[in-house]
């Protein structure tokens, strides 16, 4: 059982990664005001591709590379592909801290395939929290007469593929090291991210500024990827799970620090919605595990 220091570290870890995330949404999202939004993703994923790959042959995982073509590892591969393709339109027509809002209910919805998929039981008080949060991303999405917009739906529909993602991780054997499964997403992300381009956008020249803010967004989804999985190795499931929802804090400090965006008071509503329950359902969850004989 890792000790208190131990769940410290890997909170620390935890926060880091999700402002590492962030920043690398921003940079993106900056490109994004000058390069098309598919070209931005296919040039991002190669600069994560050099950047986990030195990683990879540092840490000599790179030995275990076979193991990124199991299916669940390409499957996994191919739905993270379909998340972060609808996330990068959201993000370029949406305030950062909406999208990342309404990405953050993708925990409800892995609770909600869990019990429609398996069956399993969650009880009254969590499917009440799970409907709060969906509530709390209808604030968020703002809904107008003629429903949803595209970009909002964009947005939910990555929120979905992070749960899918999730559940085929699971099935991932656990042999394959998790930086290997983690450049085969990008490597998965960066081809499907420049057929998209070659077939839907006219190719634009980046400038010096702009590719350079694409190599680091590159490198901090790298980097995020690195320490959301030491965050998990050093502390326990319980104690790093709640700081989960440090994205949204992120991306409210980075909407506001670049672009001054500021959700209006139903979005903030939403997103406090969002957060409330997500927190209590890990809470709810840590003291049910504790209540266990």
């Amino acid at each position: 059982m890792p000790s208190p220091a131990s769940d410290l570290r890997g909170i620390a870890a935890m926060v880091l990664a999700t402002g590492f995330f962030v920043v690398n949404d921003s940079f993106m999202k900056l490109a994004a005001a000058e390069l098309p939004p598919f070209e931005v993703l296919f040039l991002r994923g190669a600069a994560a591709a050099i950047c986990c790959g030195a990683l990879l042959a540092a840490s000599g995982h790179w030995r275990g590379l076979a193991g990124a073509l199991s299916r669940a590892s390409l499957l996994r591969g191919a739905i993270e592909t379909v998340g972060v393709l609808c996330y990068i339109v959201a993000l370029v027509h949406m305030p950062i801290a909406d999208v990342v809002a309404i990405g953050q209910t993708a925990p409800l919805i892995m609770i909600g395939l869990v019990w429609l998929v398996f069956r399993e039981r969650i009880g009254p008080a969590k499917a009440a929290l799970v409907l709060l949060g969906f509530a709390g991303a209808v604030l968020v999405a703002q809904p107008g007469p003629g429903g949803l917009s595209l970009y909002a739906v964009l947005a939910f529909g990555t929120a979905v593929s992070v749960a899918l993602r999730d559940l085929v991780g699971k099935r991932v054997p656990a042999h394959v090291p998790a930086f290997v499964v983690t450049f085969a997403t990008i490597l998965i992300v960066m081809v499907v991210a420049g057929i998209a381009t070659t077939l839907t956008e006219d190719w634009v020249m980046p400038h010096p500024g702009g590719l350079g803010m694409l190599m680091l967004s590159g490198l901090f989804v790298t980097l995020g990827h690195c320490t959301i999985f030491l965050a998990y190795r050093a502390g326990s499931a319980g104690a790093v799970a709640p700081f989960y929802y440090s994205f949204t804090v992120w991306a409210l400090a980075a909407g506001f620090a670049i672009w001054r965006e500021v959700p209006n008071t139903p979005a903030l509503a939403g997103i406090a919605l969002i957060l409330a329950s997500g927190l209590a359902i890990v809470f709810l969850d840590r003291r049910r595990t504790r209540q266990r004989p």
